[in-house]
């Protein structure tokens, strides 16, 4: 996995990776998963773990991609801190669980509900509707089940659940911006959980040879994930300099063709 052509891959990777998430607040396991399927086939992975380490190798590189986005967010004061902490317990149960789940799938299952939640992404980013809002914040309990269904689901198909977290941060009046922001912070325990969750799931798959760590590939999250927290900034300043609903409708359908092209690579 040393291939410096591979490692370049992995560079243009992360640094693509970088600039989504910082602009639409999401983890970008839309792009990541998919893409390093691709990759780790074209090395010789076995087919029946493929895509569980591209989920696994995905949530370690959110970890880094949303700490960056945090940082960056955090200096504009964006991110409405109240909200994630009443989350992050139910994240954090919600997503190791379901990895659990994950790991007995095949990877061509796997790889066809990743696909079913990329169309509903897709067409969700395509319309932008905006569900109606609320006139309060909810309650501790309804935010910690939101977060267990959120993380869950995430933790299943690799992101960083801003798909999911920023509607239901809209439907409590939250604006837009801050919404993505905080969406930025509940991607942070996603992303831990579901990577410890892969490691464990995965152990048996641990090879210095390779060097994988159960269900995550060290090359490509070290690489991917380098060069994503360089370029998150950007994407966080092109946020309060384009308008992001334009953006979003150019991007939606990307992870939706790429993950048809997975299934594709796995028949």
């Amino acid at each position: 996995m040393l291939d410096l052509e591979i490692i370049v891959y992995f560079l243009l990777l992360g640094s693509f990776v970088g600039v989504i998430a910082g602009l639409f607040g999401i983890g970008g396991g839309g792009v990541i998963v998919p893409i390093l399927t691709t990759i780790f086939l074209s090395q010789g992975l076995d087919e029946r773990s493929v895509v569980h380490m591209a989920l696994g190798t995905s949530m370690a590189i959110i970890i880094v991609t949303s700490i960056s986005s945090i940082r960056a967010q955090q200096k504009k004061k964006a991110i409405i801190w109240d909200i994630v902490k009443m989350m992050a317990p139910g994240i954090l149960i919600g997503t190791f669980l379901v990895t659990f789940i994950a790991s007995k799938l095949d990877s061509f299952y796997l790889s066809i509900i990743f696909s079913i939640f990329m169309l509903y992404s897709s067409i969700q980013m395509f319309i932008g509707k905006k569900p109606k809002p609320e006139s309060k914040v909810f309650s501790k309990k309804t935010h910690f089940l939101s977060g267990g269904l959120i993380g869950g689901l995430s933790s299943l198909v690799s992101i960083g659940g801003g798909i999911l977290s920023v509607p239901y941060l809209l439907m409590q009046n939250v604006d837009i911006k801050k919404a993505i922001a905080t969406s930025s912070a509940i991607g942070l325990p996603i992303a831990i959980s579901g990577t410890i969750g892969y490691m464990v799931n995965g152990w048996g798959n641990t090879s210095m040879d390779t060097l994988t760590l159960g269900y995550v590939n060290l090359v490509a999250f070290v690489c991917v994930a380098v060069a994503s927290f360089t370029t998150a900034p950007i994407g966080v300043m092109l946020v309060h300099k384009i308008n992001v609903d334009v953006m979003k409708k150019l991007f939606s359908v990307l992870p939706f063709v790429l993950s048809i092209k997975m299934i594709y690579s796995l028949v």
